[in-house]
């Protein structure tokens, strides 16, 4: 009997084989010139009339200017412009692609063809057929068909493929054949070894880093004042295929470099420039929807101490949220507190701080002796204990201390040394109101909780976190103490979750218990806030509060989608997990973790960055 045997070899850059002409393609040697032109060509489209008509919104009926949606595919045409004329070696674009310009052409291609696609089919459909189109709208689904047909045609390295063993299953080989499939289609998106930069004088290095952080204003204010549905899902397209092409570009490294020589000015750039988010803002809509991002990108970083670096997976921490609120509530002054106290706020925050902190190490001393699921397990059931115990006392069910499903309403706004936060303020001839006062005090609340997760995760107590999160028995083996470690993270996430649980508690007014469910479909909620820390990456600080943000202003703004929301969340948390496992912003240790069976990622950040 004859045995076939197969033998497989590990596939290295050395191996790759060029790929074959593929359909739809142009000769590689047109490839380039191409996509600049299809680029160029979706940045003039943006400037024509796509529809006769003002009523789809963003009035697409002027020449001359972009409006609404052709903002966005003319940010996608540029970006293709730019990296495919850094492709020619031109001296001052090179900068920007470090890595290699082919795969962020690919992606910035991407970017314009399904914006401009999705905004066609968004204005035939409202407006009833293809016929309310102009001729500027065919132009821009020329363009930008021209442009990823020119990077489409790019040549790349085909990786080698292993042949199928011919007795495996059917099922086998199918999955053998969407393996080598996905190899291939990786290999259409790879970068290569990031070139070195020039070293430049630290001013020009800190003009950088103030530029980026400039922008990342513009980007976050544009996403948060979007005006209608399609404009912020053809943001969300944009800026997702636009974020990627950056990233295989190598400039999201090269400016991580930066940031990480310059930390202390990024972090008093960055909320330099989340501060300057309220003068942007005319009334307080946007506001609103600014301060809740914040209250929840910072509850979600103090429970990335307790997951992301001590590893314990923890199901009802949005009860320490409810904690602070309800504790800062009952002694704030409100009318349907039975305490009938008013303290100063500055004590208020500090009560609800204390309560929570003490839940936290009352519930984690007899449970952080368990591991993984049974110690999730017990989280998620102190979350629905604190959830029906506030509903029972109601001075029914139980002592008369929450009112029941009433709550703690008429909170009053606060009044720091004679500022008031309810009322509207002119500062420098811009005119804040209650909400952006509440955003500037949520906002030095987030300082402060970057400043203690910053400050442990570098100590040596952060380190035997992360030691326990890797590995608790081997962590013990060498002389930590397991146990105290754990319950230190525990009540220091529960600590921070309680201060931002106090300004919650006076920036909604009221309190109650169904606010503080494992899930529902307003966040902030256990569910919600696990899934910003896994989103954005566990264990660094920008990364839950970039998660955070995109978790709850999604929700927000696709008000349509009300009852497909947790559909799409789930569809949206399994591409992640596929396609990015370490999340959006991830640590070194983690990105080579999850990739250690391939060449590391480029886009390394340093632990905490």
């Amino acid at each position: 009997m004859t045995t076939t045997q197969n033998t497989t070899t590990a596939t290295t850059p050395a191996q790759a084989t060029p790929s074959p002409r593929r359909p739809l393609t142009l000769p590689t040697t047109a490839a380039r010139p191409t996509a600049v032109a299809g680029g160029a060509l979706t940045v003039v489209s943006a400037f024509l009339a796509w529809t006769w008509t003002a009523a789809f919104p963003g009035d697409l009926t002027v020449y001359g200017y972009p409006g609404g949606l052709q903002w966005l595919v003319l940010v996608s045409g540029a970006l293709l412009t730019l990296f495919s004329l850094s492709s020619y070696g031109i001296k001052g674009l090179t900068w920007l692609t470090p890595q290699g310009a082919d795969a962020a052409m690919r992606l910035a291609a991407y970017a314009g063809l399904a914006t401009a696609w999705f905004t066609m089919i968004a204005i035939s459909v409202q407006l009833g057929g293809f016929a309310n189109l102009e001729p500027g709208a065919y132009v821009a689904l020329v363009a930008t068909l021209i442009g990823w047909l020119g990077t489409r045609s790019l040549p790349y390295e085909r990786p080698e493929t292993t042949p199928a063993d011919p007795e495996d299953s059917a099922f086998g080989r199918f999955k053998h054949t969407l393996g080598n499939h996905w190899s291939v289609y990786k290999g259409a998106f790879a970068t290569s070894p990031a070139r070195p930069a020039k070293k430049l004088p630290s001013y020009a290095e800190i003009l950088i880093v103030v530029v980026v952080l400039a922008l990342g204003l513009v980007v976050f204010t544009y996403g948060i004042t979007t005006e209608y549905d399609e404009l912020f899902i053809g943001f969300l397209i944009t800026a997702g295929f636009g974020f990627g092409a950056i990233g295989k570009a190598g400039l999201i490294q090269r400016v991580s470099t930066l940031t990480a020589r310059h930390r202390n000015v990024t972090l008093a750039g960055a909320f330099a420039a989340a501060a300057a988010f309220p003068f942007t803002q005319s009334d307080d809509q946007y506001a609103t929807i600014g301060v809740n991002i914040l209250i929840f990108a910072t509850v979600a970083l103090g429970l990335n101490i307790v997951v992301g670096l001590a590893g314990l997976l923890d199901l009802g921490y949005v009860a320490f949220l409810g904690v602070g609120a309800y504790a800062a509530a009952l002694v704030s002054g409100s009318p349907t507190s039975p305490f009938g106290i008013h303290l100063p706020f500055w004590q208020a925050i500090l009560v609800g701080a204390v309560a929570s902190m003490i839940f936290g190490v009352l519930i984690g001393a007899p449970t952080l002796r368990l591991r993984g699921d049974y110690l999730a397990i017990v989280t998620l059931g102190f979350g629905e204990i604190f959830r029906i115990g506030v509903l029972n006392l109601d001075g029914t069910s139980g002592p008369d201390v929450t009112n029941g499903s009433n709550g703690i309403s008429s909170i009053p706004n606060l009044n720091l040394f004679g500022f008031d936060f309810g009322a509207t303020h002119s500062i420098a001839g811009f005119t804040i109101g209650r909400f952006a006062n509440y955003f500037f005090l949520m906002l030095l609340v987030t300082l402060i909780v970057v400043v203690v997760f910053r400050r442990s995760a570098e100590s040596r107590i952060g380190r035997a976190w992360v030691a326990i999160r890797e590995d608790e028995t081997a962590a013990e083996a060498m002389g930590i103490n397991g146990f105290r470690t754990k319950l230190i993270a525990f009540a220091l996430g529960a600590t921070l979750a309680g201060l931002a649980g106090a300004v919650q508690a006076h920036v909604t007014y009221t309190v109650t218990p169904e606010q503080y469910q494992f899930a529902h479909a307003v966040p902030p909620n256990s569910a919600f806030l696990l899934a910003a820390v896994v989103l954005g990456g566990m264990g660094t600080i920008s990364g839950p509060l970039v998660g955070g943000a995109l978790l709850f202003l999604i929700p927000a703004k696709l008000q349509f989608m009300s009852d497909y929301q947790l559909f799409a969340f789930g569809l949206a948390l399994v591409l992640l997990m596929r396609f990015r496992p370490e999340g959006l912003i991830a640590n070194r240790r983690q990105q080579l973790e999850f990739h250690e069976k391939e060449e590391a990622p480029a886009t390394l950040t340093k632990a905490g960055a």
